[in-house]
């Protein structure tokens, strides 16, 4: 049934942030122990294969994590992404919605180029506010100490701040990079994920319906961590600790990373990283769309 009228630019905002900022939560919350395993294998090098805790596999890095580290291991520097999920979520939805209209050039019909065009802006958007807290996290997700010796959220922030400040040496570090990583993820997520919804007829089956949008979901989350999977590498290292070599800016870094440990090493943490995004981009997706199609009547009632 079609709504009663159309909503006002504030409804509509509300809808999309609250749409959104669900979504995102729900998905950090599932899939935060994929997304520590990925920054785990980005952060080491070949020099340290002799390790006793060097990960050989998602399996074996994940019994070490466990052995050494705990349980609760798996959620360490999950309150940074929770902290920033709810409205990067939610800017992210709204702006895209809105970067939608300006790209859409005069014509009344979406094109792929106006999702991807979207996409992209909403990308660089949420790569802005959310690089502070991307950084804070892989701080905490490096460190390997048993969860009782981890360090708070607060406390590593506090640290960074008065060590090196707010700017793009310390809670901005690697802005650039994150917002290549995330701009191109979008860019193709959104690009697809719409695209090719609209291609496809509704299905009258719910269930049907729902597994369509949860495939288009994984399909497009999935690619796209393999189009920005090398900018997620160079992030993780310009982020994480510095030892005998001191990553900067992005080429930099991927240059370095590509003559130390060669091509297949801008790909570290791809898997896990997959695992995540692939089941993580369908569950934010689908949660998107029911919640703001949801929230959308209730709007209007």
């Amino acid at each position: 049934m079609e709504n009663k009228k159309e909503m006002s630019f504030l409804k509509q905002a509300a809808v999309q942030s609250l749409a959104g900022g669900g979504a995102g939560f729900i998905e950090v919350c599932i899939m935060h122990p994929m997304d520590i395993v990925k920054t785990r294998f980005q952060l080491q090098v070949k020099t340290t294969i002799n390790n006793p805790l060097y990960y050989n596999g998602i399996r074996d890095c994940m019994i070490k994590i466990y052995k050494n580290e705990g349980f609760g291991a798996f959620w360490k520097g999950i309150l940074p992404p929770i902290l920033a999920e709810t409205p990067k979520r939610a800017v992210k939805f709204f702006t895209f919605e809105q970067y939608k209209k300006i790209f859409l050039f005069g014509s009344s019909t979406p094109t792929p180029l106006t999702y991807s065009l979207a996409g992209l802006c909403a990308g660089i958007t949420e790569g802005i506010l959310v690089n502070p807290f991307e950084v804070v996290k892989v701080r905490l997700q490096s460190n390997r100490e048993k969860m009782k010796n981890t360090p708070s959220t607060f406390s590593v922030t506090k640290e960074i701040i008065n060590k090196h400040g707010i700017g793009l040496n310390g809670l901005n570090k690697g802005l650039s990079t994150t917002i290549i990583r995330n701009g191109i993820f979008n860019c193709f997520y959104f690009g697809f994920y719409h695209s090719v919804k609209g291609f496809i007829p509704v299905n009258s089956d719910p269930l049907l319906e729902f597994l369509t949008k949860v495939g288009l979901g994984f399909i497009a989350g999935t690619t796209a961590s393999c189009l920005n999977i090398p900018f997620d590498v160079a992030k993780s290292r310009i982020q994480g600790p510095q030892n005998d070599v001191k990553y900067s800016g992005t080429i930099q870094t991927m240059i370095i990373v590509y003559k130390r440990e060669g091509p297949m090493a801008l790909y570290k943490g791809l898997l896990p990283k997959i695992l995540r995004l692939g089941p993580g981009g369908a569950i934010m997706l689908v949660v998107y769309d029911y919640t703001y199609g949801y929230l959308s009547k209730k709007f209007n009632e």
